[in-house]
Order: structure tokens, then sequence, then C-alpha cells
């Protein structure tokens, strides 16, 4: 499993990329998914989604809607339009950053790094 200091600023773009995918999500689908892509090594609990979500929807990044589900109200979900470039924006600096990190890890033998 992710040790939250690795996952701590990862989160919001996982979010983001989940909802322009899936459309629209509730917190309790999200945690799943996110456990479900990441074959288990990443469990994104309650008191790490909704702070993301709701500081999301005070930007305008997210916008939710309410549905009665079995008598009980579910809120959902979805990224507003400026969301959408949000999402593309967060999600692309996070694949820069993987890559470099990427990079960073990878076995450079017998590499000079011209550090004196």
């Amino acid at each position: 499993m992710a040790s939250n200091d690795l996952l701590k600023g990862t989160l919001k773009p996982i979010i983001l990329k989940l909802l322009s995918e899936k459309g629209r999500m509730y917190g309790y689908e999200i945690t799943q998914s996110v456990k479900l892509i990441s074959e288990g090594k990443i469990e994104l609990t309650f008191g790490a989604l909704y702070p993301i979500l709701h500081k999301l929807e005070q930007d305008g990044v997210v916008r939710t809607e309410a549905e009665v589900i079995n008598n009980r109200n579910r809120i959902y979900y979805v990224l507003t339009e400026k969301g959408n470039g949000t999402a593309r924006e967060k999600i692309a600096e996070l694949e820069e950053f993987v890559n470099t990190i990427k990079l960073l890890l990878k076995p450079q033998l017998g590499m000079d790094y011209g550090i004196a």
C-alpha cells in the first residue's frame, strides 16, 4: 500500500481523472474505484476524500447533484466546465511529475552526472 506521504499530492488529480472519465460519482464509488483500479494498493479514506471534494466544490471545479436512492439522499460529484479544464491540467501535471520521478529512479550505471 502506498504511504500517505506519497499520496497526499496525487489525490486531487486522481479524483479529477475519475470524474472526467465517469461523468459523475458519489464518495463511496470514488473510494472503491481507486481501490479496484490500484489493485488494493491505494485505499482512499473518507477523511482524505471529502475535504478534497469540498475544496473542489468551493473552487467551482465540481458541483453536486442530490438523488434519493433507496430512501437515502446520495450526493454525486460532477465536473463543471471549469473543472474539465482543471482536470486536464492537473492530470498532465501529475503525469509529467511521475515521468520525472521515473527518470530519477531509473538506474544510470556508469553515468557521470557532472557533479563535482
